[in-house]
């Protein structure tokens, strides 16, 4: 098997016959004015520790993290660990992620991987890249979640908002996740990979969306060289937002102190109920 190599700084095609420093500093003024916006942004998946993390992240493929949220606490409650999870009744996982959608596939990924947590790991989740891809359902994405906030060490989270989103902003014309990974991280220092990667899907995931990107509300509209792609009138864009532009955690159900205590209330997503 081939062993997954960290990420290789290479030089990124520039965008419209961009230099490359005219492109670094044009990909960097855009994080730092995201940063200003999204201060506190950070995995929207509730866990207390790497295993509940990894699996939360497998869960969350072609799903919701609130919906997640909603059906982790079942979950971690009858199989706080690895050992319990590798153990279950897979008939009994499926009944619990049934509301995360392919509950079958998940149910095999996250016993599977929990099965190879405690053969090869001493049931610890790794904190090596290679090791963390070598378990069932974990890719180089859920990978370098885990890595980048469970482990604090640096990764790109390459998923689809990041992928939209870099691509409108011409930092890459990439389409394969890896080569866009690589693309992306030469444009930064290291130290901001895992923070540029929560700014970008934030962003991604509260205004400029994939088929109606809220223009006329996006806080980087100059700066941004797809503006007009989608509403530019004010008011209408208003409407598109689908989270607080600038307000606390839209999807974690417990989201840390830390957010808590920096003077915010957790709040629901826009239209969301109970």
């Amino acid at each position: 098997m081939k062993k997954a190599s960290a990420t290789k700084k290479v030089a990124p095609k520039p965008p419209r016959n961009e230099s490359q420093t005219a492109l670094v500093r044009h990909a960097r003024r855009i994080n730092r004015e995201l940063a200003e916006v999204f201060p506190y942004a950070h995995p929207e998946l509730d866990f207390e520790n790497p295993f509940q993390l990894i699996v939360a992240t497998v869960l969350s493929a072609q799903t919701t993290d609130l919906r997640v949220n909603q059906t982790t606490p079942a979950l971690f409650a009858k199989y706080p660990t690895p050992e319990d999870l590798a153990a279950a009744n897979p008939e009994e996982v499926e009944e619990i992620l049934r509301p995360t959608g392919f509950f079958r596939a998940k149910t095999k990924s996250v016993i599977g991987l929990s099965k190879t947590l405690v053969e090869n790991f001493g049931g610890e989740v790794p904190g090596r890249l290679d090791d963390l891809v070598t378990l069932p359902g974990v890719g180089r994405k859920t990978a370098f979640v885990v890595l980048g906030n469970a482990f604090g060490r640096p990764g790109i989270t390459v998923d689809t908002h990041f992928m939209r989103l870099v691509r409108r902003w011409q930092w890459t014309d990439e389409t394969d996740p890896d080569k866009i990974e690589a693309a992306v991280s030469a444009l930064f220092p290291k130290s901001d990979w895992t923070d540029l990667s929560h700014h970008v899907i934030w962003h991604g995931r509260r205004i400029c969306h994939a088929r109606k990107p809220a223009c006329g509300a996006c806080p980087i509209a100059p700066l941004c060289p797809a503006y007009g792609e989608g509403e530019t009138d004010p008011e209408k864009a208003q409407k598109l937002l689908k989270y607080e532009k600038g307000g606390f955690p839209g999807q974690r159900l417990n989201p840390p102190q830390a957010y808590l205590d920096a003077g915010g209330k957790a709040a629901p997503p826009l239209g969301a109920t109970g």
